[in-house]
């Protein structure tokens, strides 16, 4: 099956089906684990002289929102520390690589916080999945009004670190949230660009489509119907193999196997493109003032959109594109010797820019 056509795919799911298809493959790791983290060097038990994770709750617009809370070693509420804000990529949940990066920045003496997307993950909201850009935009101004009023937290020391999808929710967030005083991106997905014209511009044919198919989606949920998904609901193994794109390729294994977490899927409700499809997380980046750190891998197959992006963002004075060589999109997530050199990075970055 082509990639182009298992992405544009509308399908008719129910929320507990999708759930019901993630639940089949969901990792070992995730279910030994007591906070079903699904990546490697998880915290599996909190203790005193190491860094510690918390599930917190709080209320974002009347719902209910999933957080996990890591804080450093030797923590004491009585000082202040400097926190980073994590936002997750599309269709992931805080269990995986946004996890694993909070832990690390936590063992470098931040407190970070993330929290699965509002709609999504273990949050709540209905319909399930809803992916619309302002809605990931308000959850990150949500964890900034939560861990800043955390303990031991220092509102003038926040920095955000934004994954995939999440590094492009950042760039919009942060243009006028000042809140945020060191902003990094990494792997950034343009996820409005990605649904209008398809990735690498692959579904420039089908964008009215495509709007037309969102549009009867509403018209259908208004008038009492089924909600309808686009997506990809499960996949094979010939499947995966036949992907053509290492972005995809390698986020099917990634999702549906190797980090596979029950929570995590790669539907969204199909309505959602109505807001997705006219949004870009590039309009307006020049209202980014704060200092900007954009990474991403030299074998990337969305290395374009750091690029396009950076080049935008013309209202810093202080930014930097740093490149890991060899990497590609879903390795910089979880591979050690590619996270390694991200977080090295990272720390230099918010080592001078929160002090």
């Amino acid at each position: 099956m082509k990639t182009t056509t298992i992405l544009l795919l509308a399908i008719a799911l129910s929320a507990a089906d999708s759930y019901s298809l993630k639940a089949q493959t969901m990792s070992t790791q995730s279910q030994q684990n007591p906070w079903t983290l699904v990546y490697e060097g998880a915290i599996t038990k909190n203790e005193n002289g190491k860094v510690n994770i918390h599930p917190v709750t709080y209320k974002l617009n009347g719902i209910d929102i999933a957080a996990n809370v890591y804080i450093p070693a030797d923590y004491d509420a009585s000082k202040k520390y400097a926190a980073v804000v994590l936002a997750h990529p599309n269709g992931g949940v805080k269990e995986q690589t946004t996890g694993l990066y909070a832990q690390h920045l936590a063992e470098a003496g931040y407190i970070t916080i993330v929290a699965d997307a509002s709609y999504q993950g273990a949050s709540g909201g209905e319909p399930r999945h809803t992916d619309k850009p302002a809605y990931r935009v308000e959850d990150i101004h949500g964890m900034a009004d939560f861990i800043t009023r955390f303990a031991g937290v220092d509102a003038t020391r926040l920095g955000i670190l934004g994954i995939c999808g999440g590094g492009g929710y950042t760039l919009k967030a942060v243009q006028s949230d000042k809140r945020f005083k060191a902003v990094a991106t990494l792997s950034m997905f343009n996820s409005g660009v990605v649904r209008r014209n398809g990735f690498q511009n692959a579904g420039l044919a089908t964008i009215q489509e495509r709007l037309k198919a969102a549009t009867d989606a509403r018209a259908q949920k208004a008038a009492g119907g089924k909600v309808l998904y686009s997506g990809v609901a499960s996949i094979t193994d010939e499947e995966i193999a036949n992907t053509t794109t290492d972005l995809y390729r390698e986020g099917y294994e990634y999702y549906y196997r190797s980090h596979a977490h029950p929570n995590s899927t790669f539907l969204y409700t199909t309505v959602s493109l109505i807001d997705l499809m006219t949004w870009d997380a590039t309009n307006q980046i020049e209202l980014i003032n704060q200092p900007l750190l954009m990474i991403a891998g030299s074998k990337a197959d969305t290395k374009y959109m750091t690029e396009e992006a950076f080049a935008k963002a013309t209202g810093t004075k202080t930014k930097e594109i740093f490149v890991i060589e060899g990497a590609t999109h879903i390795q910089t997530y979880w591979k050690p010797e590619y996270v390694d050199q991200a977080m090295n990075k990272l720390k230099d970055f918010y080592g001078k820019n929160l002090k």
